[in-house]
């Protein structure tokens, strides 16, 4: 293990000083629940992105590019009760956010009455929502009223006609008003997500930056990831970390706050003169392995442990079965136990020594991840 994954691993494991009722110091190792399971190397179970559909209503270049795909069955698609019984066992075990993802989540019928049960979920601190926003103006209200925090916006073009080459079926301004509608019923802090890829909106980062400064949303600029096989990923489409901070510091001053709860996949940065904040998903060219805690449920009840994974876990099948949920959760964790996913790292290892190629191995697609 190398000296990094010490290091993380002498964090999680240092000790708590307490004070007893007569002032003496007591220590005692931090064992939290809330820390959740942890893997081969350190890295606990913490959050959870469900994916509730693989259906989509865009086709993103960077995502789902082709026309069609093999959609997944209806009948093997978790309904609500599974998703929330699997959610639940997952709340148990130590997660304490819970973001739902697709394809399109806003896609999936009755939405709203599956955000209810989630919330309700007692120990669950944060439930939010990653969204291409088309149908957030119609849905953010139930969504609201139904007990979800936040949402995620992908935007990764201000201009119209960008907007729809990227998306190929994308209204930017039916999303732009979903946006500003969740804003304004409290859906917030609201996160616009950009991926940046070069020669297509690289030349919109500041523009994209001053609509987060203008209106106090959280902007993530993202590398171009090399996420499923259908994108056709080159390394020489990325724009970097390095690269997109620059041209924004040009025109804006920044300070860096590191990445939120030490674990998050952005690295934050604030603007010196107030008007919000910035953050950049760096993991072509910054891999964050060493703090991932973050698990994803396919909508068809496969246990994933990392964006890049080759196949999931099937926890379906047993939960159709008829396992117990003290079964489901010892079959969870014995499976996070065994994690030893650190891809982004060995793909920069890699590229630094020019024998990485994208096509040599074959990763669960993004519409079945949903990010």
């Amino acid at each position: 293990m190398s000296a990094v994954w010490e290091g993380r691993s002498l964090l999680l494991r240092r000790p708590a000083f307490l004070f007893g009722q007569n002032g003496s110091i007591l220590v005692e190792e931090i064992t939290r629940k809330t820390s959740g399971p942890q893997d081969t190397l350190g890295r606990h179970l913490q959050d959870l992105r469900i994916s509730v559909t693989d259906r989509c209503n865009f086709r993103c270049l960077y995502c789902m590019p082709l026309d069609e795909y093999t959609w997944i069955r209806k009948a093997e698609i978790l309904t609500f009760e599974e998703i929330v019984r699997l959610a639940r066992i997952f709340v148990d075990l130590g997660v304490r956010k819970i973001r739902l993802t697709g394809g399109e989540p806003l896609v999936r019928q009755d939405l709203p009455i599956l955000v209810r049960q989630l919330a309700g979920l007692q120990g669950l601190s944060e439930l939010s929502l990653t969204t291409n926003g088309a149908y957030l103006a119609d849905l953010a209200p139930d969504l609201k009223a139904a007990g979800l925090k936040r949402v995620n916006v992908s935007i990764d073009s201000l201009d119209a006609q960008k907007f729809k080459k990227i998306t190929k079926r994308g209204d930017l301004a039916k999303v732009l008003a979903g946006v500003f509608t969740a804003n304004r019923i409290g859906l917030r802090p609201i996160k616009i997500n950009a991926v940046i890829e070069k020669g297509l909106n690289d030349d919109e980062i500041l523009s994209l930056a001053d609509f987060g400064r203008i209106h106090l949303f959280s902007m993530r600029f993202i590398e171009y990831m090399d996420v499923g096989n259908a994108n056709s990923w080159r390394s020489d489409k990325i724009v970097t970390k390095a690269e997109i901070l620059s041209i924004i510091r040009r025109q804006y001053p920044l300070r860096e706050m590191g990445r939120s709860g030490g674990t998050a996949p952005a690295v934050d940065f604030e603007y010196v003169d107030g008007r919000g904040d910035v953050g950049v998903i760096s993991s072509v060219t910054e891999p964050f392995c060493f703090g991932c805690t973050r698990a994803r449920l396919t909508a068809d009840g496969r246990l994933v442990t990392c964006l890049f994974s080759e196949k999931g876990f099937d926890l379906k099948s047993p939960l159709r079965q008829g396992a117990t949920d003290q079964q489901l959760s010892s079959m969870i964790q014995g499976i996070w136990e065994k994690r030893v996913d650190r891809y982004s790292e060995e793909r920069l290892e890699a590229l630094t020594a020019n024998q990485y190629d994208a096509s040599h191995r074959r990763k669960i697609e993004m519409i079945s991840l949903g990010g």
